[in-house]
């Protein structure tokens, strides 16, 4: 067992490594992360999602539901490396937390379930870790359960996720004679005992050797394709055929520890795999059952060569007063760090950051140029979850918690006052649900709004504001789940009782018939300088099928006849035009605003006048459009018993939902159908009740869509 440095060291940037572990809902992230903290030595006994007793799963609803529902940072030490782990939620409600974690990681580990192979929520934080950048390895878990396959769960990455798999072990045994794995690089056996909690090395089962032989073969050919050096070498050496592989299994020549006939070597094949995780074009694939904590230390060996330090990865990017900068992971370089999540208790603010370069210090001055003034640290922490421990300093590459900051938000850029420089915050999904939130004594109304506003300020993802026309305040944001948890954190924490209304998507508006041509003319003359602006607009839709979201402004006036100052004025007007359509008062999307023609007057034009020019003239172009309501739609998976196929069916038409495939996996039938996100409240319970307890779905937002005629305007 590796010790841990003392929590107060400062670890090289080259020995650190930030990474999340990604997965859907129920494929082990928690599960992993807790014997990545036992291999590592920073508990000393095994926690248990079913029993509540892990360390990241820490909040009470957390324990209660058995699912993570906020992102936990934990520290742990493995050879001599530093790795900031965070482990993230799998559930669609919560990827607004998956999101800000991977703005500030380096590399993530995605755990695939060893029977589903890659499923919805595996998909959906693939595709965001894509759009970051973050290279990943893959760890195919829970391979002692029965129906449990590595091809196929591998062949499901590929087709769906289309990586370049390269799978460097080989099981040892299936299902319950799991026992450990061939490690294809070395050409060593893995096993581990049952009960055991230490690895035993040694030759490749003589059983599996031919088999080993042929993976690694197929190991190196396709990492030979991938990487020059690789394929240089490849080339170079003679080649091996499979008769000589199984000729050499029965000879008396096969040495106590395997060798492999390489064409490839080790020293080689392990650059190769690690240049191609670092810029994406391959996927190292490793297995093993983290429930009975088999193929953990492989897993922390993988992360230590693979994956990259802060000091591998590009340089920070960032802009100030219009110019932009990099900044290295230098920590002598000017201070630029990120803050990321916020948890705002009544007792406090504990702000999570990610120093990209720089050093910072307990007691240091910072500044946010985000709000132009200056935060004092007051203290700086090592979180392991709920535990902190006590640092005096964090330089580039590390991620930790800082007290003291007032005003940092999440996506807050913290810098040297002296050398500015702002960094691109996460961004942050529109809501799609809203509940209606009251105080059930009309004494508590000011209590219930400061508790919204410390949710708000945790979790940018929820939006509070205030009803113009019932006065109510409205709770918006990813889910039905997402809502529920929120509620139940103001109760919990001490907040006042409150009363939810019935949860309500939010609708979009769009253009399904333009208008060209529309003069508008903004005069106004009360005494003084005057306001004149004259636009002539165009609106189109931005697509020919009426769910396209997206708004595009563009400009095709010649001869100066509207100044360039004046067009950024106009679009900034019909922007503001767009919070409210003109069928309910919802936002508008999809659509194409073209300013064609306009003209001056030489002293009472001004920018202000344009932009009234451009939110008024939308307006009215709106009106005079032909619209359509839009409704949010979601991707549904529903996993069944056969039995049940007929009755699931015909309740998912009933909701307006759309079949769109149909599969048998693992002896129940999985259903997948894009379904009008209003028709899924409440359908939890339906399921089950026509599936005797035995069904499950996952449902992911995948756009907008025309509602029928009857939909709520508002």
């Amino acid at each position: 067992m590796r010790t841990a440095p003392r929590p107060h060291s400062v670890t090289p940037s080259t020995a650190v490594r930030n990474l999340g572990i990604l997965a859907h809902v129920d494929a082990g992230k928690t599960t992993v992360t807790e014997r990545i903290l036992y291999a590592t030595g920073t508990t000393h006994r095994r926690g248990e999602v079913h029993d509540g007793t892990t360390v990241t799963d820490f909040d009470p609803q957390e324990r209660d539901r058995g699912i993570t529902i906020f992102a936990a940072a934990v520290s742990c030490a493995w050879d001599g490396h530093r790795i900031n782990l965070i482990d993230t939620p799998g559930h669609v409600d919560f990827a607004d937390e998956v999101e800000r974690s991977l703005r500030v990681l380096d590399g993530a580990v995605a755990v695939f379930d060893a029977v589903a192979g890659v499923e919805p929520q595996s998909e959906s934080v693939w595709r965001q870790a894509d759009r970051h950048g973050v290279p990943r390895i893959a760890f195919v878990n829970k391979l002692d359960r029965a129906g449990a396959d590595l091809d196929t769960a591998v062949a499901s990455i590929r087709d769906r996720l289309h990586p370049a798999p390269l799978v460097v072990q080989l099981p040892i045994g299936t299902e319950d004679a799991f026992t450990g794995v061939v490690d294809l690089v070395r050409m060593r056996a893995l096993v581990w005992a049952d009960g055991g909690d230490t690895v035993e090395e040694g030759p490749v089962p003589e059983t599996l050797r031919e088999e080993a032989w042929r993976r690694r073969r197929a190991l190196e050919e396709a990492v030979a394709e991938l990487h020059p050096a690789a394929m240089e070498e490849f080339c170079m050496q003679p080649t091996v055929g499979l008769s000589t592989i199984d000729a050499s299994v029965g000879s008396t020549m096969v040495p106590t520890v395997c060798t492999p006939p390489s064409t490839v070597s080790t020293r080689t094949l392990l650059t190769a795999l690690r240049d191609l995780t670092r810029t994406g074009d391959g996927l190292v694939v490793l297995c093993g059952s983290a429930y009975r904590n088999r193929g953990i230390e492989p897993l922390l060996d993988a992360v230590v060569a693979y994956l990259p330090s802060p000091l591998d990865v590009s340089a920070v990017r960032g802009t100030y007063d219009g110019a932009e900068e990099l900044r290295p992971a230098d920590p002598q370089a000017p201070l630029a760090a990120l803050a990321f999540k916020v948890n705002a208790t009544a007792t406090g603010r504990l702000t999570y950051v990610r120093v990209y370069s720089g050093t910072i210090e307990k007691g240091d001055t910072v500044w946010d140029p985000g709000t132009r003034r200056t935060e004092r640290v007051a203290r700086i922490l090592r979180v392991t979850a709920d535990r902190h421990a006590q640092l005096d300093r964090a330089v580039a590459g590390d991620i930790v918690a800082v007290v003291g900051l007032k005003s940092a938000r999440a996506g807050t850029t913290l810098c040297d006052p002296a050398a500015p420089l702002v960094l691109e915050p996460p961004v942050v999904a529109d809501p799609v649900v809203s509940v209606a939130v009251e105080a059930r004594r009309s004494c508590d109304t000011g209590r219930l709004a400061s508790a919204l506003a410390r949710l708000a300020e945790e979790d940018p993802s929820l939006v509070v504001r205030t009803d113009p026309e019932t006065g109510q305040r409205v709770l918006s944001g990813m889910g039905e789940l997402h809502l529920e948890v929120a509620v139940e954190k103001i109760r919990r924490d001490g907040g006042p009782e409150v009363t939810v209304g019935r949860p309500r998507v939010t609708y979009r508006e769009t253009v399904v018939g333009g208008v060209s041509g529309l003069v508008f003319r903004h005069v106004k003359q009360d005494g003084g300088a005057g306001q004149f602006a004259h636009v002539v607009l165009d609106v189109e839709p931005l697509a020919a099928e009426p769910g396209a979201t997206g708004v595009e402004f563009r400009s095709a006036v010649v001869g100066g006849r509207v100044p360039q100052e004046y067009v950024r004025a106009v679009e900034a007007g019909c922007r503001e035009a767009l919070v409210e359509g003109p069928l309910g008062g919802h936002p508008v999307t999809g659509l194409r605003v073209t300013l064609t023609d306009g003209s001056t007057h030489v002293k009472d034009s001004s920018e202000t006048a344009f932009r009234t020019a451009g939110r008024l003239g939308l307006r009215e172009a709106l009106r005079a459009c032909a619209m359509a309501l839009l409704e949010p739609v979601a991707e549904v998976t529903v996993t069944v018993p056969e039995a049940a196929v007929g009755g699931v069916l015909g309740d998912l038409a009933a909701r307006r939902g759309r079949v769109t495939g149909s599969e048998t996996r693992g002896g129940a039938a999985v259903l997948t159908a894009t379904v009008p996100l209003a028709e899924l409240f409440g359908y939890a319970t339906r399921l089950r009740s026509r599936t005797q307890g035995r069904g499950t779905f996952t449902a992911r937002p995948s756009g907008y869509a025309p509602a029928p005629a009857a939909a709520p305007a508002r």
